[in-house]
């Protein structure tokens, strides 16, 4: 089992509802091949540096998971497949990003944070 992230922008006329049931599907998804999802974070809806299929924003969502190799091919047919996902990124995460990851997921100072001036 490997190590990965997928972060996914999603059409911006996507109702609350349907955004959920988006998420839920791709979550499905790696539970069903035999991973496991270690955390998800919906960033909700940001500009886009340029703009697709004349959207300037999108959806934004982040899923860290472990899944076996093969499973990413699978995801990445399904999300070019979906009409709602604009654009997807999978990368394999290494043990420092995987440690990295987890403290920020705690709460845990990581030492990337701006300093705050009052």
């Amino acid at each position: 089992m490997n190590n990965y992230e997928l972060m996914v922008i999603f059409t911006p006329i996507l109702n609350d509802e349907d955004y959920k049931s988006a998420q839920k599907k791709f979550k499905q998804m790696v539970t069903d091949a035999g991973g496991t999802i270690v955390h998800e974070k919906p960033w909700g809806l940001k500009s886009l540096a340029y703009p697709i299929q004349k959207k300037t924003t999108g959806l934004y969502w982040v899923l860290e998971y472990t899944a076996p190799s093969d499973f990413n091919e699978k995801v990445k047919i399904q999300l070019l497949h979906d009409e709602n996902a604009l654009r997807h990124l999978c990368t394999k995460l290494d043990k420092y990003a995987v440690e990295y990851n987890a403290k920020k997921a705690s709460g845990v100072k990581t030492g990337t944070e701006k300093a705050v001036e009052a």
